[in-house]
C-alpha cells in the first residue's frame, strides 16, 4: 500500500509561484506513474500534470509553459512547480500514484490518493 502527503500549498498572489511536493511512503514510487489533479470548488476533479516511471511527462493545456512535474526516486517525492500563477489555479491539489506505471491523464488510472493541498491565488 502506498500512502501520500502533498504539502507546499499556501496563499500566493497572481503571478507568483509554488512548489508543491508529494511524500510517499509503504512501497517504492520507482515504478509508478505519478499524477496532480486539482478540484476548484464547485467543480469537477481535473487532470494537471502527470509523469511515467522513465520520466515522460504530460501536461494539461491550461498550465503548459507555467507548471514542471519532477520526481527525485531516491527522496520518493514527486514534485509540482507552478510559476505564474493565475486565480482560476486556485483549487485543492492532490497527487496521486498509478500502478500501470504510465502518465495518464484519467483519475481512474490512479490506485492511491493524498489528501490535497490547498492553493489559493489572489487577484
Amino acid at each position: 500500500q502506498v500512502q501520500l502527503v502533498e504539502s507546499g500549498g499556501g496563499l500566493v498572489q497572481a503571478g507568483g509561484s509554488l512548489r508543491l511536493s508529494c511524500a510517499a511512503s509503504g512501497r517504492p514510487l520507482t515504478t509508478y506513474g505519478m499524477g496532480w489533479f486539482r478540484q476548484a470548488p464547485g467543480k469537477e476533479r481535473e487532470f494537471v500534470a502527470a509523469i511515467s516511471w522513465s520520466g515522460h511527462t504530460y501536461y494539461a493545456d491550461s498550465v503548459k509553459g507555467r507548471f514542471t512535474i519532477s520526481r527525485d526516486n531516491a527522496k520518493n517525492t514527486v514534485y509540482l512547480q507552478m510559476n505564474s500563477l493565475k486565480p482560476e489555479d486556485t483549487a485543492v491539489y492532490y497527487c496521486a500514484a498509478g500502478g500501470t506505471g504510465w502518465a495518464t491523464t484519467s483519475a481512474y488510472e490512479y490506485d492511491h490518493w493524498g489528501q490535497g493541498t490547498q492553493v489559493i491565488v489572489s487577484s
